[in-house]
């Protein structure tokens, strides 16, 4: 999690929302990415959009090898637990909770409606306050 928060922080060098994601398999990173929709011109362009497509390049598979774990600083949305579906990641681990877009257990649950075709299992909390407090500096910096 902390190559992730410090991909976060990369995010916020750049004026992005400081959300950072790292795909790790036998103990290895294989992707890593963060939030650049603004720099990129691509509003899919999140975290963990990233971190998958670096590491499918790298792999040369659009599916993860089993037991994939992503690590992300803040809880997936719609569109990335939909991404992580596809691409068979096996577990997430995320740091903050989103209370507006959250996918896992906030907002919605989409993994408990039972209708997908593969779930990964997943738990939140690891460095929340270190990534928390990253989010709240970005935001009141960009109030004031």
């Amino acid at each position: 999690m902390t190559a992730a928060l410090n991909l976060a922080k990369r995010a916020a060098e750049l004026g992005e929302v400081p959300v950072g994601a790292v795909l790790v398999h036998d103990e290895q990173i294989i992707g890593e990415g963060f939030n650049q929709p603004i720099t990129l011109n691509d509003p899919t362009a999140h975290a963990e959009i990233c971190a998958l497509r670096d590491a499918c390049q790298r792999l040369q598979n659009y599916r993860l090898p089993q037991d994939a774990t992503l690590y992300v600083t803040l809880e997936p949305c719609t569109q990335c637990v939909g991404a992580l579906i596809h691409g068979r990641v096996s577990r997430v681990i995320y740091a903050a909770d989103e209370p507006r877009a959250g996918s896992l257990v906030s907002a919605r649950q989409l993994l408990s409606d039972g209708f997908y075709n593969h779930k990964f299992t997943f738990v939140g909390g690891l460095l929340a306050e270190e990534s928390g407090a990253l989010l709240k500096s970005f935001f009141k910096s960009r109030r004031g």
